[in-house]
């Protein structure tokens, strides 16, 4: 079996083009120097990136009242709530604004159909910062579900007119289920958004076309990465173990010298350097 062996590597794994935008952003902010640089959250969900930049003198803050006036803010790719951004201006905060563009799309798109009297559903994950942010541009009666079960269980008033769109790393397979529950439930119209990352679809994609081929599938990235558990999940959702890890000493060899196909991906927010240290460890494996 060792001698067979093989190692398929994603070639979508990695930084994904909002990741590498707000990074680049906060990297310009950091060589001028001068007042301290905050971000809002976690600039993207890495701890090894995070780390580096904490080196570098960067401050991490999940309350805006700890942020001195004057000091400039990076908003991450994630985004941030309308009442936030509107409160550190009035401080005289300096912004600068790395919300990745599909997440800047999908609010533009929910604050305008909201403006329209519709109502918003919206497949997410409820304590995330992106749906946070999302939530702002909506009414009062948006709903917030995590799949078709959860949605399910909503109590929706069919005379209301609502409309449906995602956090932009959701699973679309799993959207286009809920679409076609709810055009059946509600008995009417419903405008649909296409907010999720094509970078996203991209790589669950290409996830499951590697989980038909290996045995066991590497999916590297921040626990509290939503875009990764979501491709570990759609790994699972065929059958085929996935080992998800933040570093390359979490790998379990012993489970990995005993499979002859193993698949390696790694979510949005992943440094291909890190990536290429785990794919070395996995060349490494005896026997490989």
């Amino acid at each position: 079996m060792s001698e067979k062996r093989q190692i398929i590597r994603a070639e979508t794994a990695g930084f994904c083009m909002g990741v590498d935008l707000a990074l680049r952003k906060l990297d310009r902010l950091v060589s001028e120097g001068g007042q301290p640089v905050f971000t809002l959250g976690p600039i993207i969900h890495n701890p090894q990136v995070m780390s580096g930049y904490a080196r570098q003198g960067v401050s991490v803050s999940d309350d805006i009242r700890q942020i001195p006036n004057q000091a400039r803010v990076v908003i991450r790719a994630h985004g941030i709530p309308v009442d936030l951004e509107d409160s550190l201006l009035a401080r005289g905060v300096k912004l600068v604004d790395a919300t990745c563009p599909r997440v800047k799309r999908a609010q533009r798109l929910i604050q305008k159909h909201t403006a329209a009297g519709e109502h918003l559903l919206l497949l997410g994950e409820p304590d995330h910062p992106e749906v946070r942010g999302l939530l702002s541009y909506a009414d009062q009666k948006a709903h917030v579900f995590e799949g078709l079960s959860d949605l399910r269980g909503l109590d929706l008033d069919t005379r209301n007119s609502y409309f449906l769109a995602a956090q932009t790393t959701q699973d679309r397979g799993e959207f286009n289920k809920i679409m076609e529950y709810l055009q059946g439930y509600l008995q009417t119209s419903l405008p649909v958004l296409d907010t999720i990352c094509d970078a996203t679809r991209q790589r669950q994609q290409e996830a499951l076309a590697i989980a038909h081929q290996v045995e066991l599938m590497v999916v590297v990235g921040g626990y509290n990465s939503g875009n990764t558990r979501r491709l570990a999940q759609v790994v699972d959702g065929v059958g085929v173990e996935s080992i998800h890890i933040e570093q390359p000493g979490e790998l379990p060899l012993e489970k990995l010298r005993s499979a002859g196909k193993i698949g390696l991906t790694a979510g949005a927010s992943t440094p291909r350097s890190l990536i290429d240290v785990v794919y070395c460890k996995l060349l490494e494996i005896e026997g490989t």
